[in-house]
């Protein structure tokens, strides 16, 4: 009988894996709570609400870069910790600010702008931080724990944080993430980190420029990085008028729009559950390839609902756009921690979060489409751009790989 991953891992990083379990719920509970709150509480309307989401977005494009510095240059274990302690402290902060009766929208927005930044460095750093704490050929297992716990945390987090906002109060929610987030504080407290060399301090923008040239110059991680970009905007071009033109076009039910959106999550957990299975049967490149691969067929069947209106083609469509994901994230992430230096891990790491900056692309271009056109055209242009994304992959040299790249090491200069 083959060891269970738990046996293969080291307790350190399972202490890691449980914290960020603990961390990606924190976050998810408390994006679900906040706009609720906002409503419910405040009084917002669809402008502050608006404001609010960006508050809470922003701090992936702003600090995402300096995240990844920081996690070259100090322990990432303890820039982990310091990150999630901010968060917790900026959740206990709401949560007073609501029992006392005082809390505001704008003092909601700073304290979530804050929370997040807690965030961005909690999820830059830890990738970093993974391979210092299993064997090299155990990291497609180690990612894929990663991964399964921010699915959970992502499947599951805004309906806790919903339901808790709609039966006990504000205040409970907010407490109940800070509450995690101290857990996954005393977590990381156990972690092991490995000593690294000293790096010699430079100008931050000669550290900056040096992570941005190594992704940029490097054969496999550059089309990594723009097929990611794409991916990202393609998927949210979809994503910004599923729900109208599901209830126009499919004559979906608001139940029926959650029923067939919950497929998107229920296809990234089993994604993550069979990643690292796959990653051991299938050469290191194809499961890459894989990816892209499904995230077009997804756009296809939801492009096939133009013209055959079923609901059950619709749950494929999401089913697919959830498993392709998590596959393609586990093993781009094996390979980023194989082919980066350890000193560069951190600030490549942190470009990878920036490709999340196409997200408000796909939203934008589905706005311009759709207010020109219909629905309809914006899920024939995502087609379009799915198909890119995969003839990107495919035309690179990493899905030729037959297997996981060697560890790279740091130059004796670095």
């Amino acid at each position: 009988m083959p060891a269970s991953p738990e046996r293969l891992l080291p307790d350190t990083f399972n202490r890691l894996a449980w914290s960020n379990l603990a961390a990606q719920s924190a976050e998810q509970i408390a994006l679900a709570a906040a706009p609720i709150v906002a409503v419910l509480l405040l009084g917002a309307g669809v402008s502050e609400t608006s404001l609010l989401q960006t508050a809470l977005t922003l701090p992936f494009v702003l600090f995402a870069i300096p995240a990844g510095l920081m996690a070259d240059r100090i322990s990432r274990r303890t820039l982990m910790a310091s990150a999630e302690a901010l968060r917790a402290a900026s959740l206990l902060a709401i949560l007073s600010l609501v029992w006392s009766g005082t809390l505001s929208m704008w003092l909601l927005a700073l304290l979530g702008f804050v929370a997040v930044c807690g965030t961005v460095v909690y999820s830059v750093a830890a990738p970093s931080l993974v391979p210092s704490l299993v064997r090299p050929h155990h990291l497609p297992i180690a990612n894929a724990r990663i991964e399964l716990a921010r699915t959970v945390a992502f499947a599951g987090g805004p309906a806790v944080g919903g339901a808790l906002v709609g039966f006990v109060g504000a205040a409970p929610a907010f407490g109940f993430a800070a509450a995690l987030s101290i857990i996954a504080v005393v977590l990381l407290s156990g972690i092991h980190e490995p000593a690294r060399p000293i790096i010699p301090r430079r100008k931050p923008t000669h550290d900056i420029a040096e992570g941005l040239s190594f992704v940029a110059n490097h054969a496999l991680l550059r089309p990594v990085f723009v097929t990611q970009f794409i991916f990202s905007a393609a998927s949210f071009l979809t994503l910004a008028v599923f729900v109208p033109y599901a209830v126009r076009h499919l004559g979906l039910s608001a139940s029926g729009v959650g029923l067939t959106l919950a497929m998107y999550g229920v296809g990234m957990v089993i994604g993550a559950l069979v990643a690292a299975r796959l990653m051991q049967r299938l050469p290191f490149g194809t499961v890459i390839a894989l990816g892209p691969i499904v995230g077009f067929a997804a756009s296809v069947v939801m492009a096939l609902t133009i013209w055959l209106p079923s609901p059950a083609l619709a749950c494929l469509s999401f089913f697919l756009l959830g498993v392709g994901p998590i596959l393609w994230v586990i093993s781009t992430a094996t390979l980023r921690q194989s082919v980066t230096p350890p000193s560069l891990l951190g600030r490549v790491s942190a470009i990878n979060v920036l490709s999340f900056g196409a997200r408000p692309v796909g939203t934008g271009i589905a706005a311009i489409v759709g207010g020109m056109y219909n629905a309809e055209a914006c899920l024939y242009l995502a087609v379009a751009a799915f198909a890119w994304q995969m003839i990107v992959i495919l035309a690179s040299p990493a899905v030729s790989l037959q297997r996981q790249p060697d560890m790279a090491v740091d130059s004796p200069r670095a």
